[in-house]
């Protein structure tokens, strides 16, 4: 186990708050003294199937904490899941099913392994204490939380003052999160920038439980591939961690050269010292930008598929991009060569190009699909069901369609 020093220089690196940086060396000095490794805590909801690099960053803290030594609890809110958090939002969260949260808890399980080590993750769901409390202990939980003290909430100030509806279950919810670190007896939680009020709250309840107040961390939103907003599945501007090798590798690639170092500190398992070096020699002109975010998109591929994918997608990207060639491995599409010509649209849906023909005719106003390397601009443009058709969407997306 490295010196609570060495520790607490690892857990600072990308971190915005830690309440507090003196009980957080009070907690590693007693690990180190005892050998005991401390309780790692993060929640995650799992209202949404797939994770993306913004989820990472998280993953990533409690990679560090790993490395440390310590336990993870990596704790899947199947009970806080079916409330859906209020953090952020205008409105009410539409409620999930229980088949929604378990079929996405399942899928969550097997994406954090890809960074997590599964030998020192604890999986817990949060249903096994919170299902077991009957009415009576939820009322008595409930009298530990006042209505003023939501409302220093900002996201609940601002709908109160606004005269849009909160629901009473959306105040159990910063209480309900609260009382998971006391369920775990957690040393230690984190979360992101947004949660900061819910992670307090779980120190209020632990001490009120007797318990020592667990350490806050709380971790950056990452921006997505806008450079502005974070990322977020909603607004198109994510890297997903179960996209393919091409995709992940080209949209790193697209990230902004003042963005990819925040990147390299949030997601990289580089030293401080040598992302510092790599910043170095590209601000003294020793390395090009493209080279440093390839080493990016190289390192982010291979942690979600291997070393042999990420080489391949570098190979592809080399090709479509720095020699404008077709990239190796074009996905064919069998279709039958029977029947009336097809709308463009409709066949940029049926390739899997698109989400849907608005999104395909969205595409063709933009001037980003081309059949056989021309550039289509008519959006009720067709194609005869014959021969192959080679399609492209953006810089990345192809498919040969063969009809037959």
């Amino acid at each position: 186990m490295k010196s609570v020093e060495e520790q607490i220089a690892l857990i600072e690196r990308g971190t915005v708050d830690l309440i507090s940086k003196e009980d957080m060396q009070k907690k590693l000095t007693r690990s180190v003294e005892t050998g005991e490794p401390l309780k790692i805590k993060a929640g995650f909801d799992p209202t949404a199937p797939d994770l993306h690099l913004g989820h990472t960053v998280l993953l990533q803290k409690l990679r560090h904490f790993q490395q440390l030594g310590h336990k993870i609890y990596f704790l899947i809110g199947d009970f806080t899941g079916l409330i859906g958090d209020p953090t952020g939002k205008s409105d009410t969260r539409p409620r999930l099913t229980r088949e929604d949260i378990e079929r996405n808890a399942e899928t969550y399980k097997d994406q954090v392994f890809k960074i997590l080590d599964p030998e020192k993750t604890k999986v817990v769901f949060n249903s096994a204490w919170l299902g077991e409390l009957s009415s009576y202990e939820m009322i008595r939980l409930a009298s530990e939380l006042t209505v003023a003290r939501m409302l220093e909430r900002e996201d609940f100030k601002q709908r109160f003052d606004n005269g849009r509806p909160i629901s009473i279950h959306e105040f159990l919810y910063p209480l309900i999160q609260g009382y998971d670190s006391v369920a775990i007896e957690a040393d230690v939680e984190l979360g992101g920038t947004d949660q900061l009020f819910n992670l307090l709250m779980g120190r209020d309840l632990q001490r009120s439980h007797g318990m020592a107040p667990q350490v806050v961390l709380t971790m950056p939103l990452l921006e997505g591939l806008d450079g502005v907003n974070k990322m977020s599945k909603s607004l198109g501007n994510y890297i997903g961690i179960t996209e393919s090798p091409d995709n992940i590798f080209g949209k790193v690639m697209s990230v902004s050269d003042e963005l990819m170092f925040r990147y390299y500190e949030l997601l990289s398992d580089m030293s401080v010292d040598e992302i510092a070096k790599l910043r170095s020699e590209l601000e003294n002109g020793v390395v090009h930008p493209k080279d440093v975010k390839m080493r990016l998109a190289r390192e982010m591929t291979a942690r979600f598929h291997d070393e042999d994918a990420a080489q391949k997608a570098e190979q592809n990207f080399e090709q479509v991009f720095k020699r404008h060639e077709l990239p190796d491995d074009i996905p064919e599409h069998h279709m039958k060569a029977e029947g009336e010509p097809i709308w463009l649209p409709k066949l940029l849906l049926e390739a899997g190009l698109v989400n849907s023909t608005s999104d395909g005719r969205r595409m063709i106003k933009q001037n980003a699909v081309s059949v056989e390397g021309e550039k289509v601009k008519d959006i009720d443009a067709v194609i005869s069901p014959q021969g192959q058709v080679l399609l492209k969407v953006g810089k990345r997306r192809f498919c040969q369609i063969v009809f037959e």
